[in-house]
C-alpha cells in the first residue's frame, strides 16, 4: 500500500446512516464528501484509490457529473474497501480475504461457525444456543463487522453439507426427560408459522430478535431432552425458525450470519427427520448463492436437495426446486437449460391438485409465483439481450401481478421493480416511469433490504434523462425512499 492509497474505512465511518443512505442510492457526490469529512481522505487520495483523476472526483463532488458506469462503481467499492452489500453489489473478491484475516465476531459462550460441528442432534442444539446468544447481544460495532462478513462458497460450503445425506445419529438415552406436551408444541408451531408469514410478507429484520429469542427457547427445551415424539417436533420447529432467521438476516445484509442460520436449519431438519424442509433450506441457500453471483454453487446445492429428498417431496416443492435450477442455468447463460428446467417446474406444479397434502410453507408456490420467478429470470437474460427476452419477461411478470397484489408484500414489490426495468430495457420510458412510481409505492410497504437493493439497481436507468421532467420525478421518488 502506497502513501496515496487509503486502507479500509473505519467501522464507525461505514456505520454512519448518512453514508449508508448515499451508498444505497449511488449518490457518490455525498459519498465522497462524507469520506473526506469523516474518513480523513483527501480528494487526491480518493482519486488514486478509485483510479479516477482528481478532476473527475471534483466534478462528482460538485454534482456536475454522476457515476453511472457499473465498472466505476466497482472501482470505488474496491478502492475505498466498501463492502459490496452496501452498494447493492455481490461480495467483492477482497472481502473473503479480509474476513479470513480478521477474527470472527465475538461469540459469548461458544463457537458459532458451523463448519466443523458434527451432525449430531446434541451438537445442533449447542450450535443453536451459541448462534442465538451471540446475535442477541450484538452491538453496533459487531453488527458492522457482521455486515462485512462474506458468505462461504465453493468446496468449503458444499463439503460441510454432506452430512445431510447421512442418517441422523442417535443420541444417548437421557437420565430424565423434560415436561413439554403437545399443547405447548402446537403453540410453538403456530408461533413459527406467524414469524414465517411476517417475513414473507414484509421482509426486513424488524422481528429478527423475537425469532432469535424463540429459537433460543427451543434450544433450551431440547437441551432438557423431551419425549421422543415431542423432541422430533421441536427439531422441526427449530428448523423452521432458523430458516426464518436466515432470511431475516439476509434481508438485513448479514450474509455470513444468514448462511450460519441456513446451516442450522438444515441440521435441525436432519435431526427432526424432515427431509422435505431440508430440501427447502438448501433451496434457500442456493438462492443466496445466486444473489451472490455463484450459480455453480447454487446448482450443486439444488442437486444436493434433489438427491436427499427425491422420494419424499411433493409437486410444489419439486416445482420450486426446478425454478431454482432454472435460475442457475439463466445465470450461467445456458438458455436451453433454463427453458428445460422451467418447463419441468410448470409440469410439476400442474400435478399439484387441490387434495395434495404438502407443508404449509410451500403453499405460496402457485401459478403466480411461478410466473413471477420465470419473469425475473427472463429479466436476467434480458439484461444481456433485451430484444430476445424483455417482452416475454414483462408478460410473465404482468401475469404474476394480475394474480397477487400488495398483500404479497416483498414479492409484489419485486414484481413491480422488475416490470419497470423491462420497460426501460425496451425503451418505453412512459411505461417505465409509471411503473417506477408503482414500484416505489410497493417498496414503501416493506422493510426488505432486498427490495431496496433492487430498487437501487433501477436508479441508474433514470440517469441520462435529465431533460425529462417525468424521469426526474421518478428518480427523485427512488432517492427519497432509499434515503429515508
Amino acid at each position: 500500500m502506497d502513501a496515496t492509497t487509503p486502507g479500509p474505512l473505519a467501522p464507525e465511518v461505514l456505520d454512519r446512516e448518512d453514508l449508508r443512505a448515499a451508498l444505497i442510492e449511488h449518490d457518490f457526490a455525498a459519498v465522497f464528501a462524507l469520506v473526506k469529512k469523516w474518513g480523513g481522505l483527501s480528494q487526491n487520495r480518493i482519486a488514486s484509490a478509485c483510479q479516477l483523476t482528481p478532476g473527475k472526483v471534483s466534478t462528482i463532488i460538485s454534482g456536475s457529473q454522476r457515476v453511472t458506469s457499473f465498472e466505476v462503481v466497482c472501482r470505488i467499492a474496491d478502492g475505498l474497501r466498501i463492502p459490496g452489500v452496501l452498494l447493492g453489489l455481490a461480495s467483492r473478491p477482497w472481502e473473503s480475504q479480509q474476513t479470513q484475516q480478521q477474527r470472527p465476531p465475538e461469540s459469548p459462550g461458544g463457537q458459532s461457525d458451523t463448519t466443523d460441528v458434527p451432525w449430531r442432534p446434541d451438537a445442533t442444539v449447542g450450535l443453536a444456543a451459541d448462534l442465538t446468544r451471540s446475535d442477541l447481544v450484538m452491538d453496533r460495532r459487531a453488527m458492522t463487522r457482521a455486515l462485512a462478513g462474506a458468505a462461504v462458497t465453493g468446496a468449503a460450503l458444499l463439503d460441510s453439507l454432506e452430512g445431510w445425506l447421512q442418517p441422523a445419529a442417535a443420541g444417548a438415552a437421557p437420565p430424565r426427560r423434560g415436561r413439554l406436551g403437545m399443547r405447548e408444541i402446537h403453540e410453538l408451531e403456530t408461533t413459527a408459522k406467524a414469524f414465517r408469514q411476517w417475513d414473507h410478507q414484509y421482509g426486513g429484520g424488524l422481528r429478527r430478535k423475537a425469532v432469535l429469542g424463540q429459537l433460543s427457547e427451543i434450544a433450551s427445551a431440547l437441551d432438557e431432552h423431551q419425549a421422543p415424539t415431542v423432541e422430533t417436533r421441536l427439531y422441526r420447529i427449530m428448523a423452521q425458525l432458523a430458516g426464518t432467521a436466515a432470511t431475516m438476516a439476509w434481508d438485513s445484509g448479514l450474509h455470513r450470519r444468514a448462511q450460519e442460520y441456513y446451516r442450522l436449519a438444515l441440521r435441525s431438519a436432519h435431526a427432526g427427520a424432515d427431509k422435505v424442509f431440508g430440501a427447502n433450506v438448501l433451496a434457500g441457500m442456493a438462492r443466496q448463492m445466486l444473489y451472490r453471483d455463484r450459480p455453480d454453487d447454487a446448482l450443486q446445492l439444488i442437486q444436493l436437495a434433489q438427491e436427499g429428498a427425491r422420494d419424499v417431496i411433493g409437486p410444489r416443492v419439486r416445482a420450486m426446486l426446478h425454478t431454482r435450477e432454472a435460475w442457475a442455468y439463466a445465470a450461467q447463460g445456458r438458455t436451453a437449460g433454463f427453458e428445460r428446467a422451467t418447463a419441468r417446474a410448470a409440469e410439476a406444479l400442474a400435478a399439484a391438485g387441490p387434495g395434495e397434502e404438502e407443508p404449509y410453507w410451500i403453499a405460496y408456490f402457485d401459478d403466480a409465483e411461478l410466473a413471477g420467478v420465470t419473469g425475473g429470470r427472463l429479466l436476467d437474460l434480458a439484461r444481456q439481450n433485451p430484444r430476445q427476452h424483455a417482452d416475454r419477461a414483462a408478460t410473465e411478470i404482468r401475469s404474476a401481478l394480475s394474480s397477487r397484489g400488495p398483500e404479497a408484500g416483498r414479492s409484489h414489490a419485486l414484481d413491480r421493480i422488475g416490470l419497470a426495468e423491462c420497460y426501460f430495457l425496451v425503451g418505453d420510458i412512459t411505461g417505465a416511469v409509471e411503473e417506477t412510481h408503482r414500484a416505489v409505492a410497493a417498496a414503501r410497504l416493506t422493510q426488505s433490504g432486498r427490495v431496496r437493493g433492487q430498487l437501487g439497481q433501477l436508479y441508474p436507468y433514470t440517469v441520462g434523462h435529465s431533460a425529462s421532467r417525468t424521469v426526474r420525478e421518478a428518480r427523485d421518488s427512488i432517492r427519497d425512499l432509499l434515503s429515508s
